[in-house]
Formats: structure tokens, sequence, C-alpha cells
């Protein structure tokens, strides 16, 4: 199930088990993830240090910061990107749950109305 991580991701896979992952990652400061999504994937994110900004929404004009001590779920189907704050290093722990794909790029976030 782990497919391709974004390419500026470090990772460290502690398990995974039939549409299961937990990893731990770190993302340099500044880092910016292309649009993607992940399929039929529930993802629950607790940022341990460093701070996560989420884009999603019509546009991508929608966005969740979460700084160290905050926990974020990322609803399957759920076309977004990542930035990793621009003064210190992302950590996180990651658990994903659904199925393969693990992670799927496209082009950008829809339009919207």
């Amino acid at each position: 199930m782990p497919g391709r991580p974004t390419a500026e991701t470090e990772r460290r896979d502690q398990w995974e088990r039939e549409g299961r992952w937990a990893a731990w990652i770190r993302n340099e400061a500044g880092d910016v993830s292309g649009w993607h999504h992940h399929a039929a994937n529930e993802t629950y994110v607790y940022v341990s240090r460093g701070t996560l900004t989420l884009n999603f929404g019509p546009g991508g004009g929608e966005a969740v910061v979460a700084r160290g001590g905050d926990f974020i779920v990322v609803p399957a189907h759920t076309i977004h990107r990542e930035t990793t704050g621009p003064d210190e290093d992302l950590e996180a722990f990651v658990i994903r749950i659904g199925g393969e794909p693990e992670h799927v790029n496209i082009a950008g976030p829809d339009a919207g109305p």
C-alpha cells in the first residue's frame, strides 16, 4: 500500500497490513507537494514538530494549518496539497486506512461553482 510518497518526504514506515499503514514522515521547511488525493483512503496526521498547511476545496482556496501537537484528518478522495512552514522542518506521524491506490497525482483542484 505505501505507493509513492511526495518526492521531498522522508518516510520511516512503522507497519503495513491489508490496506492500512503508519509512518513517521519528515519534510524540509518550505516543501510543497503537488496536488493529489489518496483515493478511498482516510488519512490521519499528528504533527509533532513544525507547521503543515493543507490546501483543499474549490480552486484550492480553503486551508487548514496544523502545528506541533495538532491532529488532522484528511477524508478519502479529498484533493489537496501540503506545504511545510518556511522556518522549520515538519515531523509527523501518519496513519492511512483504506485501499489502493495510496497516492494519486492530479493537475490541480476543481475550480468549483
